[in-house]
């Protein structure tokens, strides 16, 4: 079992990490109060270099999501959006988060003083994780009579085409009259180069972060990165988070050049694929640092890792980034992507994660753990859980899960 005696070392990176995020929240409360600065909603992985280049301040409802679901409050929210009409097998950040506006309570207001999630100007989405997200944002169009605008994009996609460029940048360029209607502003094309440039250093710098792990022992986990990757989610194109990762990456060198381990005693190196369970995330850490085990990468967390915005052209950079994610990708892809995570973080043992109201971003129902497993020698196991909602979630089943993968490795790396 699991030795719970100071196994999880803390970042000190941290503590600036949440003045960023504090400021962020408080600059959104304020503008909501004051309405002197327009206020977008867009979905996590969507077009925010855009929308910062019209001046609108950005909210992202899934990080809104994520915090329900730390914070434990979800699952006595789900079932208000339920009695609405949205099914529990749906997305449990949008139950939660529809949950959360219908009680009038949000982890916002005691953590920042918010009065409660910023009302929007305008929705934005992309539906690049999936059609959750724009049935989310519809609900809060028929609440508040606000415009909603979007970008549809393929799923299971190979290689990306000429055609498939040539529509998503379309997309991305149909978004400038609403958005020069509601912001007031005409569309700045050296504004947008700028957001975006700024967003493709931090994304250099948050791909520097995870790479650190690779070193052995790690400098930190999968469960540091969650948490750690919130300026990259919601501070993109702003000097903040530029701010930020140099601080990071610094401590992080100093525990590698000390020797120093996130997980003291490392002897195993765990990847964790799909979705967190936000409510178990600590649970989880000290059962695996317990059995000497580093969770040290996932696909969540290089999931914003945005090389093309790089690109000379800032649409063709946009569009690009956001449909070559992971969950945007055909089977193949995935398939051959895991294989070089697997290398690169010399891995010994990889965890899926089921989740029930999430099953674009669960990727263990078509095959593909078996395969990788066959074809890297790699065990694995399939926990079976959710995102949000602990009501799917076994304790039990998946300690022993845990332990069964942990059982298989003596004589292994």
């Amino acid at each position: 079992m699991s030795d719970k005696s100071s196994k999880i070392k803390a970042l000190q990176a941290t503590g600036l990490m949440r003045e960023l995020m504090g400021g962020h929240f408080r600059e959104l409360d304020e503008a909501a109060r004051t309405r002197d600065r327009k206020i977008a909603w867009c979905t996590s992985v969507g077009p925010a270099e855009l929308l910062r280049s019209f001046g609108f301040l950005v909210y992202f409802p899934e990080n809104h999501g994520a915090v329900l679901g730390s914070s434990r409050a979800a699952a006595d929210l789900i079932p208000l959006a339920n009695a609405r009409g949205y099914s529990p097998d749906i997305c449990s950040y949008l139950t939660s988060d529809i949950g959360s506006y219908l009680a009038g309570r949000t982890p916002l207001q005691k953590a920042f003083g918010m009065e409660g999630v910023p009302r929007p100007d305008i929705l934005v989405y992309n539906t690049n994780q999936c059609r959750d997200v724009q049935d989310w944002f519809a609900f809060y169009q028929r609440e508040w009579g606000v415009p909603m605008v979007g970008i549809d994009t393929q799923r299971s996609l190979g290689d990306l085409t000429s055609d498939h460029m040539d529509g998503l940048v379309a997309q991305h360029r149909a978004l400038i009259p609403v958005l020069e209607q509601v912001s007031g502003r005409k569309f700045d094309l050296d504004r947008l180069k700028e957001v975006v440039a700024s967003s493709y250093r931090c994304t250099q710098l948050w791909k520097r972060v995870l790479q650190l792990a690779a070193h052995r022992p790690s400098p930190l986990t999968f469960f540091d990165a969650t948490i750690q990757m919130g300026p990259a989610v919601v501070l993109r194109g702003t000097p903040e988070a530029e701010q930020y990762y140099p601080v990071l990456i610094a401590e992080l060198e100093a525990r590698i050049n000390a020797g120093e381990a996130a997980v003291a005693g490392e002897k195993h190196r765990f990847y964790w694929e799909g979705m967190p369970v936000w409510g178990k995330l600590r649970d989880h850490a000290e059962q695996f640092a317990g059995m000497g085990v580093c969770v040290v990468a996932s696909t969540y967390c290089n999931s914003w890792i945005f090389e093309p915005l790089g690109a000379s052209d800032p649409f063709e950079g946009m569009a690009r980034s956001y449909t070559e994610l992971f969950i945007v990708r055909s089977e193949a892809y995935k398939e051959a992507y895991l294989k070089r995570m697997i290398d690169l973080y010399a891995i010994d043992g990889v965890i899926y994660h089921d989740a029930k109201t999430c099953p674009n971003n669960s990727n263990c129902r078509y095959g593909l753990p078996k395969r990788l497993s066959d074809s890297t020698g790699v065990p694995y196991v399939t926990i079976n859980g959710d995102l949000n909602d602990l009501r799917l979630y076994s304790e039990e089943q998946t300690r022993t899960q845990f332990e069964a993968l942990v059982e298989q490795l003596p004589g292994r790396r």
